[in-house]
């Protein structure tokens, strides 16, 4: 058995599982700070990493970034690109935990809203295991069209 044709036959099965869980995910942690901008502003700052003209801008944007990705991951469209986008924006949250972690600050995650606990080590690998998900959607996606077309059977 060659080392290139190991992940060939659940690969795809595995990234559809995680391409699905990162959307549901998506869509929960977008809605929880559509519904309170204010509140999730004023967790942004709590992180004391960004200046304070970009508060405002990325307390709107970032929930409407989450709801289109997904909703890409969803529905199968630009899959590469929104698990990618999605890889760098979990490997910046991890990095902003790991700042504030470091700094021993006792703040809100912020993650999923007004239900965010304080930060500790957990959500930093969660955000990791997160992270790797999306890059494994990003190299084995192959969308439903795989299994269900002819060349998928024989492999």
């Amino acid at each position: 058995m060659k080392l290139r044709n190991f992940p060939s036959p659940i690969a795809p099965v595995i990234a559809i599982f995680f391409r699905l869980f990162l959307s549901f995910l998506f869509f929960y942690a977008a809605f929880e700070k559509i519904a309170d901008p204010q509140e999730f502003a004023v967790t942004i700052y709590n992180y004391q990493i960004l200046p304070n003209f970009a508060l405002n801008l990325l307390a709107v944007t970032l929930p409407w970034l989450e709801v289109f990705l997904a909703v890409c991951l969803f529905l199968g469209i630009y899959v590469r690109g929104a698990s990618f986008l999605s890889s760098l924006l979990f490997l910046t949250f991890a990095t902003a935990l790991s700042i504030n972690l470091v700094r021993g600050l006792d703040i809100s995650c912020g993650c999923f809203g007004k239900s965010s606990e304080s930060i500790n080590w957990f959500y930093l690998v969660r955000d990791f295991t997160l992270f790797l998900m999306s890059l494994f959607v990003f190299f084995f996606n192959r969308g439903w069209r795989h299994f269900f077309s002819p060349s998928s059977a024989s492999k």
